[in-house]
């Protein structure tokens, strides 16, 4: 049986005999910690042991950083909806320091943190529709995990950054207006509702030509505010060797009909890796694709397996 230890606010903590450790983030007071960021700075640095961070209702305005010495943390909310945690961060704020946002430093939260699992959140940048680069969550550590949560903003609201980075998104809903799920991670959405707010485009990947296969939607739900009107891209590529892949998704009638875009750059279409299998809905026809453009075979599709994707992680596995 496992042990659950429940830590007091205290400077520095420490758990003995415990196999599980679980921190309260409450902004009531009820918990071991007002703020989310205060839990996190309250993890050892070298973490390696699993660690939960249950986080009660609540909108928890901060900038939070999880850094790369802080491992096997798993996130929690109470409910999906009124568990929020928002920023107004976006390029262009000055910063006390004298620096300027850009699109790298415009996070409401940055992880750099591996092997973490988040579940039951909303992730949101409110900084809002007309300031630009504005990222809800800067994803870069390796093995990250999103089980029914939100990511809710404007421009470029989900960097899946890091080449080397392994996500996976399941049973969430992400909206934005403008290259809204970019990067060069490996990331893979099951099961989700991605939501345009603007005639522009759903995903910008920045995929290096050595990694495979890039962002891949399995049986997601593509949908749009009303009035886009085939006015938005399946993606552009952010860089050359882009590869982004669309497997029985739902698309709707906001999506363009030629489908992708080569942000004005023909040389793209030699070398983008763009591709749909068996997708259906009013905005799947694909005798209005773009021929640079793949439909992928039935044998074609076998290649598109988790184990094959992520190789040895497992991201369903407990």
């Amino acid at each position: 049986m496992k042990v659950i230890s429940f830590l007091v606010c205290i400077g520095s903590f420490s758990v003995i005999h415990a196999q599980v450790r679980k921190i309260v983030v409450a902004k009531d007071g009820t918990g071991n910690y007002a703020s989310v960021q205060e839990a996190f700075n309250a993890i050892p640095s070298g973490n390696k042991k699993p660690l939960t961070i249950f986080i009660k209702k609540g909108i928890y305005k901060e900038r939070l950083v999880l850094d790369s010495l802080k491992d096997f943390v798993t996130l929690i909310g109470e409910d999906k909806n009124e568990t929020v945690l928002t920023f107004d961060n976006h390029r262009g704020t000055i910063l006390p320091n004298g620096d300027t946002v850009n699109t790298w430093t415009s996070a409401s939260f940055f992880i750099y943190a591996s092997q973490l699992t988040a579940e039951n959140i909303t992730f949101e940048n409110n900084a809002g529709f007309t300031a630009g680069q504005a990222v809800a969550v800067f994803a870069s550590g390796d093995q990250l995990s999103f089980f029914n949560c939100r990511f809710v903003g404007f421009q470029d609201v989900l960097f899946c950054s890091r080449a080397n980075s392994r996500q996976y998104y399941k049973d969430c809903y992400i909206e934005g207006t403008t290259d809204f799920i970019f990067g060069s991670a490996t990331a893979v959405f099951q099961n989700c509702q991605i939501h345009s707010k603007k005639k522009s485009h759903v995903t910008a990947a920045s995929t290096p030509k050595e990694i495979k296969y890039g962002f891949v939607f399995f049986d997601c739900k593509l949908t749009g505010d009303p009035g886009l009107n085939g006015g938005v891209s399946l993606g552009r590529p952010w860089r050359p060797y882009a590869s982004v892949t669309y497997i029985r998704c739902e698309i709707g009638d906001h999506i363009l009909p030629e489908g992708w875009n080569n942000w004005r750059n023909p040389d793209n279409e030699k070398t983008a890796r763009y591709a749909e299998y068996k997708d259906f809905g009013v905005g799947a026809n694909i005798e209005g694709r773009v021929k640079w453009a793949k439909q992928l075979s039935d044998e074609e599709v076998k290649a598109y397996s988790i184990k094959n994707i992520f190789g040895d992680w497992n991201p369903e596995k407990k």
